[in-house]
């Protein structure tokens, strides 16, 4: 738990010191989208269609993971 939030934090500030600088320099992230050929509605169109369709199969998945999960971990040997 620790270790996963160190990791977001760290992220966190990795993000900040990077977006700093690319200000620093006058860049937005709609002039970087532009020079890639991208436009920010159209990248939000394409992580739209790709939440669409991940979550039905998260949501397919888990049925079938999450009880074999709770199986193994009920049967597993006890910890001293």
């Amino acid at each position: 738990m620790f270790r996963a939030l160190s990791t977001l934090v760290k992220i966190g500030i990795a993000s900040l010191v990077v977006g700093a600088v690319l200000t620093r320099f006058d860049l937005s992230a709609e002039q970087i989208l532009l020079e890639l050929g991208f436009t920010p509605e159209n990248v939000m169109a394409t992580l739209e269609e790709g939440a669409k369709w991940a979550l039905p199969n998260i949501v397919l998945g888990s049925i079938v993971i999450v009880p074999v999960w709770l199986v193994v971990y009920l049967f597993r040997p006890p910890r001293n």
